[in-house]
C-alpha cells in the first residue's frame, strides 16, 4: 500500500498480486474538476465515504453521496468533479474483467455464450453492496489470510449480481451511428501512430466536422480526447508490466514523458512513475 498527497488531495493505491485487483482510496477537496473524462478496461466498483462526488456517465450527471455505491462497466467514459468546497472521499476497486467472469462461473450454474455483463444502474443505494465493498477492500489492503480475502470477495460479487444482467454482445453496437463506430475502430487501429482528424475523416469517407459531431454524440467526447484516453489505458498496461515511462510515452506518440505525465495525472491522480512503482514494486 502506498500513499501520495498534496495540499488538497491524497491517494492510497495498491494492487493485489493474486487477483490483479487494483485498490484505490482518494480524497479530493475544494471546488474542482477532479478527473478528466476517461475509462478503464476493468469493472469499477466503489462507494462514497464523505461529501458529494459528481461525475458524467451514460450521458447523465451522476451524484454519489455518503453510503452510495457506484458501478461502471469497462469502456464507459466518466469523469470526476467536486461541486462543493468540502470535497469528497471515496474507495474503489478495479476488477479485471477476465477475473470477474471466472468468478461468476462459480456462482451461476450456466453462463450464457455470446453475452456480456451489463450494469443496470451506475449509482446504487444498496447498503449491503456498500458493506461488501468495504469488507473486500479492507481484507485485501490489510493482508488478511487468503481464505478471508476469498470469502469477502465472494460476498461482494454475490451482492453485485443483483445489479448486473447479461447483455447480448454487439447488440448495443448496432445502435451506434456508422461514423462513430468506424471512427472508434480507426482510432484503435492507429493507437501507435500520430494521426490527424482530417486523415481519419478521409479514411471514413466523410469530413472532420461530421465525424466530430457523430463521435461526440455517441461517446460524449471528441475523437482526440478518446484517442488520448485510449493511449492512457494502454500506458497503464505497459507500466504495470514494468516498461519505463519514457519508453511508454514514445511508443504511444506523446511528445515526451512529461506530456504523458500531465494527461496521466489528470485522468488517474497518479504519476506514471508512481503507478509503475506501485504495480511492480520496482522504483523508477
Amino acid at each position: 500500500m502506498a500513499t501520495s498527497s498534496s495540499q488538497d488531495r491524497w491517494v492510497s493505491f495498491s494492487r493485489d498480486a493474486e487477483t490483479g485487483i487494483e485498490l484505490f482510496r482518494s480524497r479530493v477537496s475544494g471546488l474542482t474538476q477532479a478527473y478528466d473524462p476517461h475509462w478503464h478496461d476493468d469493472y469499477l466498483i466503489g462507494y462514497n465515504e464523505q461529501g458529494l462526488q459528481q461525475f458524467n456517465c451514460r450521458h447523465q450527471v451522476q451524484q454519489a453521496t455518503p453510503g452510495k455505491s457506484f458501478l461502471i462497466e469497462p469502456g464507459e467514459i466518466h469523469d470526476g468533479e467536486s461541486p462543493h468546497h468540502a470535497g469528497f472521499t471515496y474507495t474503489s476497486l478495479y476488477l479485471p474483467a477476465p477475473w470477474l467472469h471466472q468468478q461468476l462461473q462459480a456462482i451461476f450454474e450456466e453462463v450464457p455464450d455470446h453475452y456480456e455483463l451489463h450494469v443496470e444502474s451506475t449509482i446504487s443505494e444498496d447498503r449491503r453492496l456498500m458493506g461488501s465493498i468495504a469488507s473486500a477492500y479492507m481484507a485485501l489492503t490489510n493482508g488478511e489470510p487468503r481464505i478471508v480475502r476469498n470469502a469477502c470477495l465472494d460476498q461482494m460479487i454475490e451482492q453485485m449480481t443483483a445489479h448486473l444482467s447479461w447483455r447480448k454482445k454487439a447488440d448495443h453496437e448496432l445502435l451506434l451511428p456508422r461514423l462513430a463506430r468506424e471512427g472508434r475502430d480507426y482510432l484503435h487501429a492507429h493507437l501507435y501512430q500520430d494521426i490527424g482528424l482530417e486523415e481519419m475523416a478521409t479514411a471514413l469517407g466523410s469530413d472532420r466536422f461530421r465525424v466530430n459531431r457523430a463521435f461526440k454524440a455517441a461517446f460524449g467526447v471528441a475523437p482526440h480526447t478518446y484517442l488520448i484516453q485510449l493511449r492512457l489505458v494502454q500506458a497503464r498496461q505497459m507500466l504495470a508490466n514494468g516498461h519505463q515511462p519514457a519508453d511508454v510515452a514514445s511508443a504511444l506518440c506523446f511528445s515526451d514523458q512529461s506530456h504523458m505525465g500531465r494527461w496521466f495525472r489528470r485522468a488517474y491522480n497518479l504519476t506514471p512513475a508512481a503507478y509503475r512503482g506501485y504495480c511492480t514494486s520496482v522504483p523508477d
